[in-house]
């Protein structure tokens, strides 16, 4: 099982400092949305099109990823606790 404990101390970190990535996710769509009114000043479709994937992706790991991860790891926390009785 020391496979699953390494899961729930990884998923442990990321319930902890979630607030602080959430925060620096915020930051970079913000540095995002400014990269993508440049690009659109200058035609560059391109950038454009990579800084929208970019928040895309960002959006997908606070709404899907994050919390899939957290729930897992609550998760095997509790079959932990049921196999050895903590």
């Amino acid at each position: 099982m020391p496979e699953v404990e390494v899961a729930v101390a990884m998923t442990d970190r990321l319930k902890a400092d979630l607030s602080h990535m959430l925060l620096e996710h915020k930051q970079v769509v913000i540095d995002l949305k400014a990269l993508t009114e440049a690009a659109n000043l200058e035609g560059r479709e391109d950038v454009t099109h990579f800084a929208k994937k970019l928040m895309l992706h960002a959006r997908t790991e606070e709404e899907v990823l994050y919390p899939a991860s957290i729930l897992i790891g609550e998760y095997l926390k509790l079959k932990l606790s049921q196999k050895t009785g903590r």
